[in-house]
């Protein structure tokens, strides 16, 4: 059975938003706003990511997208080409659908509430929790990755989270200690808060307990046992592909491209053809010459990479089978290509 924190909610909350206004993070370019575009563009771009990685991207979106409706009128190729490198491709596209949806569905407003957020492509329950609590100082509980390691260490919840109902009983009790008082202003720097603590304190190994404005109330840290929560059994189990990639290219220097599918790993980028084996790329090569380059390895998040690229010059007027057409580097270079592709041609004399 869980252990529960002794002191009352609002001493959680009160803790936290308390070291927030002094010690938190308050410089990055996404926080000390209430525009729901730019809180919404910036979950969307952390899930799964890095805030180092983040911040250029974010910079360079606003840039060419200052706002929803710019962002609802661009095609998806310049999505998704100002997304390659960042990953999870899937992200770029609902960011795409949703802005056509609040410009299309709410006059490009964005909804206030978290339950009408969630409506929209690409947001799910904390996400909506985020950029409601932080635009429009709704009362609701956010648990990403972070903050449900903060909690569940906080609360000692040793339920496995690998079942839905464990996952709704944190869900509830994330919700308990919420800001009971002012919270237009309680919970952006409660939700804030929680972020902060999971991003720089609460760490997956070594948390700084003894800088946790939270140890006096925290289960785990009175145990002694911090690194044993959250508890989810269920992992992912890491694979490995190879795949051959066919570099095929014209007299004129241009480049064979074709769309991935829409699903999938690289799905709706523009990529050389994937092959699953050197056999099945010579035969639909379209009887060009030229050889292999080194193998080299790509690594996704519960997945390896090899891969296998192999540059074929071919004759005027012939073309490799399958559908895709031809590019040039100027053309190829605006696309939406994945990191490691734009890396490899960009690394190719003469493309």
């Amino acid at each position: 059975m869980s252990a529960v924190v002794q002191d009352k909610p609002a001493d959680v909350a009160g803790r936290v938003v308390r070291w927030q206004a002094a010690h938190g993070r308050n410089h990055l370019p996404w926080q000390n706003t209430h525009d729901p575009y730019r809180v919404w563009l910036s979950e969307i771009m952390l899930q799964q990511t890095q805030v180092a990685t983040v911040l250029g991207y974010y910079d360079r979106f606003l840039a060419r997208f200052p706002d929803v409706a710019a962002l609802a009128a661009a095609t998806t190729d310049e999505v998704l080409a100002l997304w390659a490198g960042l990953g999870y491709y899937s992200r770029a596209r609902n960011l795409h659908r949703c802005a056509q949806q609040v410009v299309a569905l709410h006059g490009g407003a964005f909804p206030h509430t978290a339950a009408e957020l969630e409506t929209l492509p690409g947001i799910g329950r904390s996400t909506a929790a985020a950029i409601a609590s932080f635009c429009f100082g709704e009362r609701v509980a956010i648990l990403d990755a972070n903050v449900r390691r903060v909690l569940t260490r906080v609360l000692g919840f040793d339920a496995d989270l690998a079942q839905a109902a464990s996952e709704r009983r944190l869900w509830e009790r994330a919700t308990a200690l919420l800001p009971q008082d002012d919270p237009a202003n309680a919970m952006p720097r409660y939700t804030q808060g929680l972020m902060d603590l999971g991003a720089t304190i609460c760490l997956p190994r070594k948390p700084s307990c003894l800088l946790c404005p939270l140890q006096e109330v925290c289960v785990a840290a009175r145990h002694g046992d911090p690194e044993r929560y959250p508890v989810k059994t269920r992992t992912l189990r890491r694979t490995s592909e190879s795949w051959w990639l066919l570099v095929a290219r014209d007299g004129a220097g241009r480049l064979w491209l074709e769309r991935r599918p829409d699903s999938g790993i690289w799905a709706g980028l523009h990529s050389l053809p994937v092959f699953a084996d050197r056999a099945a790329l010579s035969a639909a090569a379209g009887g060009g010459e030229g050889g292999d380059l080194p193998v080299f390895l790509h690594v996704l998040t519960h997945k390896d990479l090899h891969l296998h690229p192999v540059v074929v010059d071919l004759p005027a007027g012939a073309a490799p089978a399958g559908g895709g057409g031809w590019f040039g580097a100027a053309d190829w270079k605006a696309l939406g290509l994945p990191a490691p592709i734009k890396k490899l041609l960009t690394a190719i004399p003469g493309v």
